[in-house]
């Protein structure tokens, strides 16, 4: 037995896959568990095309067993093995992956797949082992052989004696240091959970000696320790079955089982995906909004699998912002990893599977709005603000895909409608989509604004979460019809109270210009009001941004100093108008302290701040001495 030299290009580069490539040190398991899984298909490949093997798959699997009074871990299986030759290439040269090479050569598509690709999978179990051997025996040979190595200083290879064909890897685990606890390696439960986590779909069973307890012979009230040699993975998963067979428990057991969430799912989608990208994925839509939802704590994503193999625990790359309430997983085949299998490159496969899911979320949205209308509401109460900030991100941009999914509440109908629902009913003559912004719906009914398009018979959405304006803006239009704040200078009503508040405004143009300078730098103009029937007095606005929008962006941690173009509307058909005519003809002063009142009525009504309370009320004071 001789010692022989990595053939690499330097010690460094062990050294960097040991210690760099991988960013979590239980991955080493999933490693050696995927390789076993390997070598075990390599034996039902083979079979396929000799007829004097005979694969029978209750004889095939991988057993993982921990001593804590040698500090070894065990990874055994019932798979190919390797010959001395395989031995050396295979371990003997960093990166260079049988697996890969025998995937080459055997192209079969039957649901059987070649897990490795790199051959560096095997070089993590150095992260916590000081010394690893490996006993193989190859199929068809009659001699093991034993491979040993202590890192970056080389290996061996020597003959050894194994009765059955396979391959059995021994991990001499690390001793704890400060910074790291090697002993959970020897852990039944931790490593049970690992291979929960990471190879719970290896096709074959994964077995490990189970620690349980019994009671004890003779003995009233006393148990011994029992050990009991159990499958720990479910093999088969959820996703790989027919859809036929699975039931709506079985989905929502699934939901519960990887944590998804406390809630129950509303809804769920299954994609079995054969076309120019093979995917299985299982979705779920929430019901409930995670307490870390609209955080920047909350991670998005789905789980990874590559062919059945746990890769990402969240890829976010598969599911837009819009829809990042979404939970559950994606089984692809041929995905381009990396080195580590633990990172996804770009690639137009994921690609294509995002487009894909995306378009089935939609898909399954439209169709609980349409059919089951109770579980949609239900969904936009928890996530309605999300597909809002969809439609305002980018500019705009998934405007097309989410429009048709948003809600407001209807002044006609009493709850929540869809622009669709509203453009419907919308009577020939009206021109535009009213809406109005207010922080509730019972603030919003008290808007004076409201008055002459209630007036008309026209609906009005109201718009209470802070993005409903922004979220408009960018829509702009919904089938050729522009939306309309009813606090719009022009509303594009017309009736007989226009040309009635035009003569109006040029009746009392000296007064209205007396006021607006009373009022100077506040308002941009006082009018008549074309809206009004029963209030005194309300505020309007020119140009795109709204008083609601204004008072959001104030409120934002940088404070942004915005101002809407405010215009004071005063109502000439009420009696407060004929105080403000006489107050003008006779009493300058009572004319400033009228206007100062109104305006700051008017800000009041609109949630806005009066700029000086103690001026404002030192004014009602003086009415009523």
């Amino acid at each position: 037995m001789s010692k022989k030299e990595f053939k690499a290009e330097s010690k460094r580069l062990l050294e960097m896959m040991i210690n760099s490539i991988y960013t979590q040190r239980e991955i080493f398991l999933r490693e050696l568990i995927s390789n076993a899984s390997d070598a075990i298909d390599k034996i039902y490949y083979k079979a396929l095309a000799d007829d004097s093997l005979v694969f029978n798959k209750e004889d095939y699997f991988i057993k993982v067993t921990a001593d804590k009074g040698s500090r070894t871990l065990t990874i055994s299986d019932t798979g190919i093995g390797m010959t001395q030759e395989e031995l050396e290439n295979n371990l003997g040269i960093i990166a260079n992956s049988g697996s890969f090479a025998f995937k080459k050569d055997n192209e079969v598509k039957d649901g059987h797949n070649i897990i490795g690709q790199f051959g560096v999978g095997f070089y993590s179990a150095f992260m916590v082992a000081e010394d690893v051997t490996v006993i193989s025996k190859a199929l068809g040979s009659d001699q093991a052989y034993k491979w040993e190595s202590q890192g970056a200083d080389g290996y061996t290879i020597e003959p050894a004696e194994k009765d059955s064909v396979g391959t059995e890897i021994t991990l001499k685990i690390k001793a704890n240091t400060e910074e790291e606890n090697y002993d959970e390696f020897l852990e039944e439960y931790r490593l049970k959970a690992i291979i929960k986590k990471y190879s719970d779909f290896i096709r074959f069973p994964i077995k490990m000696d189970i620690t349980g307890s019994k009671p004890k012979e003779g003995s009233e009230g006393e148990f011994e320790e029992t050990k009991e040699e159990q499958t720990v993975n479910s093999m088969v998963p959820i996703w790989r079955k027919n859809k036929s067979e699975l039931t709506e428990e079985d989905y929502t057991n699934f939901y519960n089982e990887k944590r998804y969430g406390f809630d129950k799912p509303l809804k769920h989608i299954h994609i079995s995906a054969d076309g120019a990208v093979v995917y299985n994925a299982i979705l779920f839509i929430p019901e409930n909004t995670p307490f870390d939802y609209y955080t920047k704590e909350y991670e998005k994503g789905l789980e990874l699998y590559s062919n059945g193999v746990l890769i990402m625990n969240k890829c976010a790359d598969l599911l837009p912002d819009y829809f990042s309430f979404v939970k559950g997983m994606v089984d692809s085949e041929n995905l381009s990893l990396n080195i580590s299998r633990e990172l996804l490159q770009h690639d137009r496969q994921l690609t294509l599977i995002a487009k894909n899911i995306k378009n089935k979320i939609k898909s399954q949205l439209l169709s609980l709005l349409k059919d089951e209308r109770e579980k949609y509401e239900t969904f936009y109460k928890s996530f309605g603000r999300q597909l809002k900030f969809g439609v305002y991100n980018d500019y705009g941009m998934e405007k097309e895909t989410l429009q048709d999914l948003l809600m407001f509440y209807s002044s006609k109908e009493k709850k929540q409608v869809t622009l669709a629902e509203y453009v419907e009913r919308m009577p020939e003559d009206q021109k535009y989509i009213y809406y109005a912004s207010g922080e509730s719906v019972e603030r919003i009914e008290k808007l004076p604004q409201t008055e002459l398009v209630l007036d008309k018979g026209y609906e009005i959405l109201y718009f209470t979460d802070d993005i409903d304006e922004f979220a408009i803006k960018m829509i702009m239009s919904y089938k050729e019809k522009e939306f309309k704040n009813v606090s719009s200078g022009d509303l594009g009503i017309e009736d007989a109270a226009d040309k009635a508040s035009e003569e109006e405004q040029n009746e009392n143009k000296d007064l209205f210009e007396a006021m607006q300078g009373i009022l100077a730098g506040k308002v941009k103009a006082v009018k008549a009001s074309k809206r009004l029937k029963s209030h005194p007095v309300c505020l309007s606005t020119e140009g795109e941004l709204t008083i609601e929008m204004e008072k959001i962006l104030k409120a934002m941690p940088n404070g942004q100093e915005v101002q809407a173009d405010k215009v004071l509307e005063i109502n000439v058909n009420h009696d407060v108008f004929k105080s403000l005519k006489a107050a003008a003809d006779s009493d300058k002063e009572k004319l400033g302290l009228y206007t100062n009142l109104l305006y700051n009525q008017a800000l009041l009504i609109e949630g806005l701040q009066v700029n000086d309370p103690v001026q404002f009320t030192n004014d009602i004071c003086k009415i009523m001495v």
